[in-house]
């Protein structure tokens, strides 16, 4: 769980460089360390000659977080719904959830073996498709 230390307090350096503000950071990070928690439990199952790796991304545009392991590989379908009324009270299963909220995207991607996770967050807001560009 010590990686999941170092790329929480990565993601904290890399998002203060960024100049997001503390509430926006405080999310990120948040969900870079779900990504990582995720990664290092459920992914790699614990197993110490697995890796996980993390790099950080900024394009002007957007912040670009991505995790990755070395497991078994992950379905996003196949998650169940926190909110579902039978989930509720479980223990496990709001990572994702919580990762999707906070972030302005996320994608998976099969790796064999393993599972990559990138986490999007706009530093501008997204043109909708349409609209009027603001003057």
């Amino acid at each position: 769980m010590e990686s999941v230390a170092e790329v929480e307090a990565a993601a904290e350096k890399f998002t203060q460089a960024s100049g997001l503000d503390e509430d926006e950071s405080f999310r990120v990070v948040m969900a870079v360390r779900e990504a990582a928690v995720n990664a290092v439990l459920h992914g790699n199952g614990y197993d110490p000659n697995k890796q996980v790796s993390a790099s950080f991304e900024n394009n002007g545009k957007s912040l670009v977080m991505t995790i990755a392991d070395q497991g078994e590989g992950l379905d996003p379908a196949t998650l169940p719904d926190p909110l579902a009324p039978e989930n509720l009270l479980r223990g496990t299963g709001r990572g994702i959830f919580l990762i999707r909220s906070f972030m302005d995207e996320v994608h998976f991607r099969q790796l064999h073996p393993g599972t990559e996770l990138t986490l999007i967050k706009h530093l501008q807001p997204v043109a909708s498709e349409g609209a009027e560009p603001t003057k």
